[in-house]
């Protein structure tokens, strides 16, 4: 594994770590206005990011099923789109703002909760990362490096205010700003740790690349409509979501085109 493969999969985790390093800054819990904003950037990153860097690499590397190329997006999206309801029914687990957790129900602290549903959407990130590279790296399918750093860019870009997201409320909740740094920083060690395991295991991914590029693509949009767009569409003027949404999403079109 070369330094700039390594480097790729510990960017994303930088993002979430810089995010997280807010809580040193800032005195205050971030206004919902900006909460919102942030997190339909994000939404609008990752759902580019599931069709340029996911969806439409995986239709192109099945183009010797002809007419029925879509079949193995078709079955790869569903499959994560299973695998996260799945994992979201099980796993204890409070959304920013919401004041009732889901899945299992635990005698777990509020502020854990809160930072395993971070977790939980950091899962498929982590996945769409190690893919992509494990792709890449085969050398037998048609993803570039600069494809690759296209979607690792865009996941750190995207990250960095979930990092902030979530550090800023765990200490609104009274943990330390220490605490909810490092809870941050978790957070989001899923991804490297997701993306390697991947890696590790590309001499079985490589022959199934399209249904695993488009198992992640489903994954990631589970997260945008069950968790972060009703989150950025909450209380007036939500339309400061939708155009954040607008500008995250041109962003890593942009990113991945230039760069692929």
């Amino acid at each position: 594994m070369n330094v700039n493969v390594i480097l790729g999969i510990l960017i994303p985790f930088l993002g979430t770590s810089l995010g997280s390093a807010c809580v040193f800054f800032m005195k205050k819990e971030l206004d919902y206005k900006v909460e919102r904003a942030l997190i339909g950037f994000a939404s609008g990153v990752m759902v580019a990011a599931s069709v340029w860097s996911l969806l439409i690499p995986a239709m192109e590397q099945s183009e010797s099923l002809g007419k029925l190329s879509f079949m193995p997006s078709v079955i790869g999206f569903w499959t994560g789109i299973l695998f996260l309801l799945f994992l979201d029914s099980i796993i204890p687990h409070l959304h920013l703002n919401a004041d009732e957790p889901e899945g299992f129900k635990s005698k777990l602290k509020k502020t854990t909760m809160m930072v395993l549903a971070v977790t939980l959407h950091n899962i498929p990130e982590g996945m769409a990362v190690g893919v992509v590279y494990a792709g890449y790296l085969s050398g037998s399918s048609n993803i570039t490096a600069g494809g690759a750093l296209a979607l690792v860019l865009g996941i750190a870009i995207q990250n960095f205010p979930e990092g902030a997201i979530i550090s800023m409320p765990l200490h609104a909740e009274g943990r330390s700003k220490w605490k909810s740094f490092m809870d941050g920083v978790m957070s989001g060690a899923v991804e490297p740790i997701g993306a390697l395991l991947t890696i590790v295991a590309a001499g079985l991914v490589v022959p199934s690349m399209p249904y695993l590029l488009s198992f992640a693509a489903g994954a990631m949009m589970y997260v945008v409509v069950e968790e972060l767009i009703p989150e950025m569409s909450q209380g007036d003027h939500s339309n400061i979501g939708v155009v954040m949404f607008a500008s995250g999403f041109t962003l890593m079109m942009a990113l991945d085109v230039a760069l692929g």
